[in-house]
């Protein structure tokens, strides 16, 4: 009896070893530079990649960390891919990001965007993570804060997927909603457009991330002309010719058109989808090159 219950005891003692401990959402604080209060909630995998990589994942308007952790597939893949995910936290009543003003629309300078690259600086140091595999990705306000990142912090990310947002700078200005760009009503040149985003971080001489831009031709809330705005940015920044983008369609679901220029830009416009595109995480680590 005695041996039986020892027998047991051991099993239960071994059974439980075997049971590796879920990771989970994390706040951290003191993470750097961060006028505007934004807060950091990070997912580490409990097996982490040697130098692993990092996303960046940023909710919508009226959304928070914990809504886009649970709503997107990143911690799920980082479970079984190791990398890292940073899920900022919009510091704004409604949940929506400043993606407008002057500070935020330039480097190092302030805004929401300076406790976002403080949030990727830290998570670096801390983790030994790969400064050349930083990515941004977001829905909406979230996809407009992806615009943003890439244009005024191209020196931390290597690339940016943005679901349903708008070009970089497009809501410059004194107010956190610009009508005239979320009605497709700002129109500019490729040239401008590209001088534009240049202007986040005019110093910059490195190598200029990738893009990738979704958005559904029903949206009526940033309406489809911004995905066509963006075109003209993203391609004058990366050197491609504006009509020089190879389409495929149904990729990657029906009634989704890609076009693809390039290794550096894409341009996933999805018919009869309104706001917003649903997140295709696995298409975008492809983008990144981490699948």
């Amino acid at each position: 009896m005695k041996i039986g219950k020892i027998t047991l005891l051991l099993a239960t003692a071994l059974a439980g070893a075997g049971v590796a401990r879920a990771a989970s959402l994390q706040q951290v604080s003191n993470f750097g530079d961060n006028p505007t209060g934004v807060q950091m909630f990070i997912y580490v995998p409990d097996t982490l990649a040697a130098s692993p990589p990092i996303i960046v994942a940023m909710h919508y308007c009226t959304g928070t960390a914990q809504a886009y952790y649970q709503g997107t597939q990143y911690a799920n893949l980082a479970n079984s891919m190791g990398f890292i995910v940073i899920y900022p936290d919009a510091p704004d009543s409604g949940g929506c990001w400043d993606v407008h003003s002057t500070e935020t629309l330039t480097h190092d300078a302030g805004g929401d965007s300076l406790g976002i690259a403080s949030m990727v600086r830290y998570a670096i140091d801390t983790y030994g993570a790969d400064p050349a595999r930083v990515f941004a990705t977001g829905t909406s306000s979230g996809a407009m804060m992806t615009n943003v990142l890439i244009g005024a912090y191209p020196d931390l990310f290597a690339a940016g997927a943005a679901f349903s947002g708008v070009p970089y700078g497009c809501f410059a200005g004194p107010s956190l909603w610009n009508s005239q760009c979320a009605q497709g009503q700002l129109i500019k040149s490729a040239q401008e457009w590209g001088d534009q985003a240049r202007s986040g971080y005019a110093d910059f001489s490195g190598t200029r991330p990738k893009m990738q831009v979704w958005h559904g031709s029903a949206d009526t809330t940033l309406y489809p002309q911004n995905f066509y705005e963006e075109i003209k940015q993203w391609t004058n920044v990366l050197g491609y010719e504006e009509s020089a983008g190879t389409n495929t369609t149904s990729d990657p679901l029906p009634g989704y058109t890609r076009a693809t220029y390039g290794t550096d830009f894409e341009a996933i416009f999805a018919q009869g989808v309104g706001h917003t595109v649903p997140e295709q995480a696995n298409d975008v680590l492809r983008f990144f090159g981490l699948s």
